[in-house]
């Protein structure tokens, strides 16, 4: 089976390698302070397999950068993340680029999603800065129906492929972290090219792929390895360094449920925050062992 293999968690890679303090810029600053940093973990992740390099986007909205200085720098910082990527992609020789767009507000606060009206427009500002550098958009960490629906309804404003990937909650994979069940999402899913769950437990990640195989479409998972999502990083202005990474969720612990995904009929899979290029190097290794082909 042709597998499409995602890199890892660029921003907890960057937190780890840069040093620094984590700040609620989460990944954007890092490319100011430290740059060619982002470019050298995509290169990692090629090194270790991946086919994908995921842009270093995913913060990048007007709302986090206000307050910070940077407000300014919107367009610059989406042309460092996009060049960043190419050059690592250049240099690996193949791989595709999927433009990254996070959530509006923070990451798992679906009660921070914005009225349609707002949020449609301020999701399109980002997919012109993606379109014609990127492969393909993913949506990423949707955690309802309401964000769901306005991402794609902007991100299908380009002929790009465009997935979707949600995100679930860590102690009922048959939920979206709104509280609204994973399968609520199928109708507004069905203008997606492909349906992920990103961003939660591995566990969780399972359950849920457990529902969006139903929904028509080619579908995988990408987990992270925290240990849970902090009541800290629900506050505003998180920092990462309210979450704790998972000690048993090592690359051969977490490859494991991968292969149990592509079991089900996954063919996008990879890692989220806390997957290393060395979890990615493993599942690489046991998707040829066990005769799959990484496209």
């Amino acid at each position: 089976m042709d597998i499409t293999l995602l890199d890892g968690g660029m921003g907890q890679e960057l937190v780890h390698r840069a040093g620094d303090r984590p700040t609620p810029l989460w990944s954007t600053q890092v490319m100011i302070d430290h740059p060619g940093l982002v470019g050298r973990i995509h290169a990692d992740f090629f090194d270790a397999g991946a086919s994908i390099a995921t842009t270093n986007t995913y913060a990048i909205h007007h709302d986090r950068l206000d307050g910070t200085g940077m407000e300014a720098q919107f367009v610059e910082l989406h042309a460092a993340a996009l060049k960043e990527a190419h050059d690592a992609r250049d240099a690996n020789g193949s791989g595709r680029i999927a433009g990254s767009i996070g959530p509006l507000g923070a990451s798992y606060r679906p009660d921070l999603h914005p009225a349609p009206e707002v949020a449609v427009p301020v999701f399109t500002e980002v997919v012109r800065q993606l379109e014609g550098h990127c492969d393909l958009i993913i949506l990423e960490t949707v955690s309802s129906v309401a964000h769901a629906r306005d991402a794609l309804a902007a991100a299908r404003t380009t002929d790009l492929p465009v997935w979707l990937s949600l995100t679930v909650s860590d102690t009922d994979g048959t939920l979206l972290r709104s509280g609204e069940p994973v399968a609520a999402a199928r109708e507004v899913a069905e203008t997606a090219d492909a349906v992920l769950i990103n961003c939660s437990a591995p566990e969780a990640v399972t359950l849920g792929l457990g529902i969006v195989q139903e929904f028509g479409r080619p579908f995988g998972g990408y987990a992270n390895a925290f240990e849970k999502i902090t009541d800290d990083f629900l506050k505003s202005k998180p920092t990462v360094d309210a979450l704790r990474m998972r000690r048993d969720m090592g690359p051969r612990a977490y490859a494991g449920y991968v292969m149990e995904w592509v079991g089900k009929g996954a063919t996008i899979v990879g890692g989220c925050c806390e997957v290393s290029p060395g979890h990615i190097a493993e599942i690489a290794r046991r998707l040829r062992a066990a005769g799959h082909t990484i496209v």
